[in-house]
């Protein structure tokens, strides 16, 4: 059965198996890993995770778009946007046969 989602929960379970921590310890470190991450997006800076993959903040101007449902032109705004770009260990494991 493939999963769909990994969720924080989820994520803390792995912390207090592994480590040894309590559930709601290991609550805190995902929250407390979470908002730096967030924290630090929204400083507009890279973040790098050696081996595991690049987060950075890129800057989408505004253009032309369709609505698919009636056809009619609209402007869409300039965003900001996240992106993740995967470390060669990830890709390479994630190709594997």
């Amino acid at each position: 059965m493939k999963r769909s989602n990994l969720t924080r929960k989820e994520l803390a379970q792995t912390i207090n198996d592994k480590m040894g921590f309590s559930q709601r310890s290991a609550g805190e470190m995902v929250d407390a890993v979470f908002d730096a991450l967030k924290k630090t997006l929204l400083q507009g800076e890279a973040i790098k995770i050696v081996q595991f993959g690049t987060f950075t903040v890129r800057k989408k101007s505004s253009r032309v778009g369709r609505n698919p449902r009636t056809g009619e032109t609209m402007e869409i705004s300039k965003r900001h946007m996240v992106s993740f770009r995967p470390s060669k260990v990830v890709r390479e494991n994630l190709n594997k046969e």
